[in-house]
């Protein structure tokens, strides 16, 4: 997983870098998320790993998306497919978003806690994560029963675990060394 982040990112920030510098960066965005949903085609997916030559894999594409790409789109998907990085299209889209999200200062962040949580529990962990990070925090809840209790925090590379199994862990841990 992280090897596919390692080859995307450099896609990602050049199609980041020239579409703000173009101030295109929703259009951009629209293009990328047509092209991986290309890409995810179950029988595009068979083309790219066939022994088709780079050229034609990169015609073909490109036929496909039409008008969907214009001329920079087009030759950001020849470099891929030269390099044979097409498969990558949809984590370079995913990139790109986050990109984007950290220009707007925003970020998504992912809250798994054993118990649904109220609206005020909600707000008040929103405005403590805003106050932390100093972005505009999405939060997005969801539950798992087998944590027991609570809760697993991910927002980027940040990671806070207050489950009950990472806090025995951690005591057993202690207890060992």
């Amino acid at each position: 997983m992280s090897e596919l982040t390692t080859v995307a990112r450099p896609y990602a920030r050049a199609a980041f870098e020239f579409a703000s510098e173009n101030n295109n960066i929703e259009y951009w965005y629209e293009m990328l998320v047509f092209a991986s949903a290309i890409v995810e085609n179950p029988t595009m997916a068979k083309i790219l790993k066939s022994d088709r030559a780079k050229q034609e894999v990169g015609k073909l594409f490109i036929d496909i998306c039409a008008d969907q790409l214009d001329k920079n789109g087009q030759n950001l998907i020849n470099v891929m497919v030269e390099n044979g990085r097409l498969s990558v299209l949809p984590k370079v889209t995913e990139l790109f978003s986050e990109l984007v999200r950290k220009c707007k200062k925003e970020i998504d962040v992912n809250v798994v806690s054993a118990y649904a949580l109220s609206k005020k529990q909600k707000t008040q962990l929103t405005q403590s994560l805003e106050k932390r990070l100093a972005l505009k925090v999405n939060i997005n809840c969801s539950i798992d029963k087998t944590l027991i209790t609570g809760m697993m925090i991910t927002a980027g590379d940040l990671v806070i675990d207050s489950t009950a199994k990472s806090q025995l862990n951690r005591l057993l841990n202690t207890l060992q060394s």
